[in-house]
């Protein structure tokens, strides 16, 4: 499990973006970093269930893989938007996450579940 590309990857994004996030104004750590940290986490966390559950399971995994990717995106694009982060900061985390996103592409393929 843990010798998959998508979960090194993973970890390097939780292990730029939660400092990253920590750094923003104390008025949005509150609303959201939280929210971009939860979203973030909890992408893991499907991974590993899809990883390490039942095949049965893996399905619903992956699918909630991929909407919390896609949320992690908007929170992301929001935050630029709101300079949160520098135009160099979001080139770096979208890069990352357009990495993940074609490793879980490629996961959900071959899964059958795409």
């Amino acid at each position: 499990m843990q010798q998959s590309p998508i979960f090194s990857k993973t970890y390097d994004l939780l292990a730029w973006l939660i400092p990253a996030t920590t750094k923003f104004p104390r008025e949005q750590r509150f609303v959201l970093a939280r929210h971009v940290q939860e979203t973030a986490l909890r992408f893991q966390e499907e991974l590993i269930e899809a990883a390490a559950g039942p095949k049965n399971a893996r399905e619903l995994a992956l699918a909630g893989a991929d909407v919390s990717l896609t949320k992690l995106r908007f929170y992301l694009r929001l935050c630029q938007d709101l300079h949160l982060l520098t135009p160099r900061q979001y080139r770096h985390v979208a890069e990352m996450v357009a990495e993940i996103g074609r490793l879980l592409g490629g996961w959900r393929q071959k899964t059958g579940t795409a």
